[in-house]
């Protein structure tokens, strides 16, 4: 081997293993793909309750929950109970953070580090009024960092039969500790990025920059900030302007489904094997049913569509601006059918908001398809399963030699 080949394999091995800022990047990337990819069909089954059973979903078609009272649904207590405090709210809040904070920790410490990231999360649960999907993500690693750490200080000096009681005590006495550390510190600077969100939404609404806005709101949207964004500012400004005008395209900036659905189309066509699977069913939640959420996980896989969603979005407000585009009232949840049914009448606004919608996720598709590399990456990702279990095969069938 010449100098100049060995040089070029040191840079090459030094990209792949280095603690370049390239490198480090793609880590994170790849910790966050692997808290998010065991969960999601925890998100699609959310997804599915949500789009069926909250007020406006499929099985009430926009009423109040109530059922007759000789129907066999009256037994379970209407629709309604599934809906908000029943089942829809209590999964969003505290069962889907719960298992990325179980899966975070359990990447860093194994069992033990999914114990504890799960006591920790539930501690930043309570210290904020938003999905902890973020906090979870932060917390459940780190706590089972702090344990992995606290407990090496003492590995293998434990007297025999007293392991137990240690191992118990360390992990409730250290989770206790950061569960109240998440609610205190944690959450609160979550709710305080949920309202600097909404500030920057209103400053660009303003100040006539509404394609911009999607810089601020589909980034806020994957962290499950979309209902404090859009119920919180887009809502009440939208609602004044659409009582002068008769519609607003305040209405239409997050509840676009056309980005998310770029984006599954993509993960159908080019994703991971494991996101490939599940995208299917979520662009059907995603599109037909208006529950945005079941898409963010794949793009909290995958951080860097984030540029994806963003240029969708600019493109949906874009057209909108252009061509006087808006909607009556703001549509919940943002389904196709519901932008359809507020849409006010006229020729013209279904083809503005039609056009809306396609040309977001036709942009959203192309981005997001470039930066999985058109299938290249997802196949370098599903190899590294089949070539371990090959070598493994290999080296169990391979005779040592001396």
């Amino acid at each position: 081997m010449s100098f100049s080949d060995a040089q070029d394999k040191a840079r090459a091995n030094k990209n792949r293993t280095g603690a370049g800022i390239g490198t480090q990047v793609q880590r994170l990337g790849r910790f966050m793909s692997a808290m998010i990819m065991p969960n999601i069909g925890a998100f699609v089954a959310w997804g599915l309750i949500t789009a069926l059973f909250i007020e406006s979903g499929w099985l009430n078609l926009g009423g109040d929950g109530n059922v007759a009272p000789d129907s066999w649904i009256a037994s379970v207590g209407g629709w309604g109970d599934f809906a908000g405090a029943g089942i829809v709210g209590p999964m969003i809040t505290y069962l889907l953070p719960l298992l990325i904070g179980y899966m975070g920790g359990r990447l860093v410490y194994e069992t033990r580090g999914a114990v504890i990231g799960a006591v920790a999360t539930m501690g930043v649960i309570v210290g904020s009024d938003v999905p902890m999907f973020l906090g979870a993500m932060i917390i459940g690693p780190f706590a089972a960092w702090c344990l992995k750490r606290v407990e090496a200080t003492w590995q293998g000096k434990i007297k025999p039969g007293f392991e137990m009681l240690v191992d118990n005590f360390s992990l409730g006495i250290l989770g206790g500790l950061l569960a109240v550390l998440g609610k205190m510190i944690i959450g609160p600077i979550v709710s305080r990025l949920v309202e600097w969100a909404g500030e920057g939404v209103d400053f660009l609404v303003e100040n006539s920059l509404l394609p911009l806005a999607s810089i601020v709101v589909e980034p806020a949207k994957i962290l499950f900030l979309n209902n404090a964004i859009n119920h919180g500012v887009f809502t009440p400004l939208g609602t004044a302007e659409a009582e002068d005008s008769g519609k607003s395209l305040l209405f239409m900036i997050e509840s676009n489904p056309g980005p998310g659905l770029g984006i599954l189309v993509a993960f159908m066509l080019f994703g991971p094997r494991m996101l490939k699977a599940a995208a299917p069913g979520a662009g059907i939640i995603h599109f037909f049913g208006g529950i945005h959420e079941v898409y963010f996980p794949f793009v909290l896989a995958k951080p860097k569509l984030i540029a994806a969603v963003i240029l969708g979005g600019m493109t949906g407000v874009l057209v909108g601006v252009m061509f006087n585009g808006g909607l009556v009232a703001p549509p919940s949840p943002g389904s196709i059918f519901a932008w359809i049914a507020f849409t006010p009448p006229g020729v013209g606004n279904y083809v503005v908001m039609f056009a809306q919608v396609l040309l977001a996720a036709t942009v959203s598709f192309f981005v997001a398809s470039m930066l999985l590399g058109f299938g290249r990456e997802a196949r370098r990702e599903d190899a590294p399963e089949d070539d371990s279990s090959a070598e493994a095969t290999s080296k169990s069938t391979t005779p040592a030699t001396v």
